[in-house]
């Protein structure tokens, strides 16, 4: 779509349930401290697992966001939905009388799911196996499929406008962010609540990654165990909950008088065709990606001063974002600050990417980096590269990327600035 005729979107509100809560400012405030979100697990037995800690949700309660038969019923990856997509829509204003008012016929919801329901999976094979298909629950179908828990956040608000899930596995929520945008874009919609949910901390879901041996095996030190771009990483630490964004059209936002957080400016999607979980080696599909994002956007590099890296604390991956940002910035990198969200509440998969667009819009508004925790022994092809090792820095964000990439070789970087009125 030609630059000049697009219409501009805009981040009105930001809803999230996490390791850290369900508050966008006390999440940012833990990870501005370098907190560490991962915790042994608890929740099940699994002490034979090689793998025993995640960034665990604990105490999660959704309170009125949600009928309290309802959220008995419901996978987890629901209920994170759910609260997160109301919260957005709460921060940004949009409650009561305010909400009734909208045009709900041209109000959205895309927030993807890599996995969906997996302990109602569970539950549900479980049953049958020890009992009898008699046993299974009459919402075992709908509680399982990707797209319940936007299809149940649009029956609770009304929302007639675009609903459907996207899932490319860990580049879920951005790839949701992007059509979300599009479709403002595009004139489909006014308003959408756009991102990911994943609830995989359950025995299945835990043992599923085991078995690709993806994950850190550091139970000495769960704390320590995710630790991008350091030599003594291991593996991914799986995280779980959800990262949702309200976006407008800027016409909608400011004719409601809403308060602007920041622009989407830009986004862009591709794949490495590459490898089931493996990145091209010289980051070439990423850097690709970031590249049509940039386009997207209509800005010039030197632009663009912080990267949210996907960073996951996986050998071969961490390094290829690496490769793949020299490529697109050259002599400009050692201007860019890059940090990664998941050294603090680990991979959450279909939800990452929303969360880490939480965390590049709260950037944006404090002007402070998080760090990148459990930085003790950085890789020499880092060079000058900044990752905010360990201790936050002030950053007055002129735009950022914000890169997910999933299994399969789905990548996709989003851009977000500063608002600026004209």
């Amino acid at each position: 779509m030609d630059q000049k005729h697009k219409k501009r979107v805009v981040v009105t509100g930001m809803g999230i349930v996490s390791c850290f809560g369900t508050d966008v400012d006390q999440f940012y405030k833990e990870l501005l401290a370098g907190k560490s979100g991962i915790v042994p697990i608890e929740e099940f037995p699994c002490q034979d697992y090689p793998t025993r800690f995640a960034g665990v949700i604990r105490n999660f309660d959704p309170g009125e966001y949600i009928d309290k038969k309802q959220a008995r019923r419901i996978d987890p990856f629901i209920r994170y939905t759910m609260v997160a997509g109301k919260k957005a829509l709460e921060h940004g204003g949009l409650v009561g009388p305010a909400l009734e008012k909208l045009d709900k016929s041209r109000c959205g919801i895309l927030i993807g799911s890599g996995m969906g329901g997996m302990t109602a999976f569970s539950d549900g094979i479980e049953a049958l196996i020890k009992q009898s298909f008699k046993r299974i629950s009459p919402f075992f179908v709908p509680y399982i499929i990707t797209n319940m828990g936007g299809a149940l956040l649009a029956i609770d608000l009304g929302f007639m406008g675009p609903n459907y899930s996207i899932s490319t596995a860990c580049a879920t929520a951005n790839y949701s962010i992007v059509a979300a945008a599009q479709h403002i874009q595009q004139g489909h919609a006014d308003v959408m609540l756009c991102g990911g949910a994943e609830a995989p901390i359950s025995p299945i879901g835990v043992a599923g990654f085991v078995a690709c041996k993806a994950l850190s095996e550091r139970n000495d030190a769960p704390e320590k165990a995710s630790r991008p771009w350091d030599r003594g990483r291991d593996g991914f630490v799986i995280g779980e909950g959800s990262g949702v964004l309200l976006l407008e059209s800027l016409e909608h936002a400011v004719a409601r008088g809403a308060t602007i957080l920041a622009e989407y400016v830009g986004g862009y999607l591709n794949c490495d065709a590459n490898h089931i979980t493996s990145p091209r080696e010289d980051g070439s599909g990423v850097s690709e990606c970031m590249e049509g994002a940039i386009r997207d956007a209509g800005i010039a590099k030197q632009d663009i001063n912080y990267v949210n890296c996907h960073g996951t604390s996986t050998p071969v991956g961490d390094m290829c974002e690496i490769r793949a940002l020299r490529k697109v910035f050259g002599d400009q990198m050692s201007r860019v600050k890059i940090n990664s969200t998941k050294s603090m509440v680990g991979h959450c998969l279909g939800a990452a990417g929303g969360i880490e667009a939480i965390a590049t819009i709260q950037a944006i508004l404090t002007g402070m980096l998080h760090p990148t925790i459990n930085v003790e022994d950085p890789e020499p092809e880092l060079g000058d590269i900044d990752i905010v090792p360990n201790v936050a820095k002030a950053h007055p964000v002129t735009a950022a990327i914000s890169n997910s990439f999933g299994f399969g070789g789905h990548n996709s970087s989003i851009i977000f600035a500063p608002y600026r009125a004209s």
